[in-house]
């Protein structure tokens, strides 16, 4: 993923996912945008309000390191409410200008992103990413958050190839979830294997690992960024290490999360 050609992929990628998420939202009345997601506390307002101030903070990431550097300051001082008050100040926006703000800002950030030159580490919230790192964790986090949208407006999303993105750095933060509990990460590598939505297989980590997770794509997809609870999915795990990294599995950073309620969107 380091070379150019592999970074504007991901970055192509962003851009459709950010497009179908406005699709979604950009007719919406102002009465649905204020309506309850399924993340507790965050209407539809906030899941882009976030978006927003994420997009923000990555762009400063990429263009003013010591202005980004006095934000982490600042969410070191604050752990624990630091994202949600981002997200608050933005849903306090009217809908015609949080639209318009986020649209700026992803297309700031891809503009950002795709001037830097390969090899670049950009300084993050923990370790220094890569431009494919944060192109890829955008993609996510976007795919994610549009989850939580579509659900509350009842919309059945169709997965796409963009999901590749998105299960190949679930499968890369496996140690990361456990490190975020304190506890010490398998020092035996794992095998994910994906039924793509086209069919394809889509696979990760050595062919010869006992411990081996398998299931739908879109499943695993899910499941890695806490939009459904592992009880409504068809992932499976071979190997007691890799059915103990299902039930804390989570690619986004920060505290770990709670998760979603079995049966809450069967």
């Amino acid at each position: 993923m380091a070379d150019s050609a592999a970074v504007f992929e991901v970055l192509d990628d962003l851009i459709d996912e950010s497009a179908e998420l406005d699709g979604l939202v950009r007719a919406l009345p102002p009465e649905r945008w204020a309506e309850q997601t399924p993340a507790p506390g965050w209407t539809v307002a906030h899941q882009i309000a976030h978006l927003l101030w994420t997009d923000e903070v990555a762009l400063l990431s990429a263009t003013d390191a010591e202005r980004f550097a006095k934000l982490t300051e600042a969410a070191l001082a604050n752990p624990d409410s630091y994202v949600d008050e981002g997200a608050e100040e933005g849903a306090r926006l009217e809908t015609a200008e949080l639209l318009a703000r986020w649209r700026a800002a992803r297309a700031a950030l891809q503009e950002a992103l795709r001037a830097l030159p390969p090899g670049t580490r950009l300084p993050w919230y923990g370790p220094p990413m890569s431009v494919a790192s944060m192109a890829t964790a955008r993609l996510m986090e976007t795919w994610a958050h549009g989850q939580d949208v579509a659900d509350t407006l009842a919309v059945t999303r169709q997965p796409s190839r963009r999901l590749r993105q998105i299960a190949r750095i679930g499968f890369r933060t496996r140690d990361y979830a456990y490190l975020v509990r304190g506890l010490t990460p398998p020092a035996e590598q794992f095998r994910l294997e994906l039924t793509a939505p086209d069919g394809a297989l889509w696979t990760f980590g050595p062919e010869d690992a006992a411990q081996r997770v398998t299931g739908p794509a879109q499943d695993f997809c899910l499941l890695v960024t806490q939009r459904r609870n592992r009880a409504d999915l068809a992932v499976r795990a071979e190997g007691a290490d890799a059915d103990r990294w299902l039930d804390i599995a989570q690619a986004f950073a920060g505290p770990a999360g709670a998760g979603r309620e079995p049966g809450a969107h069967a």
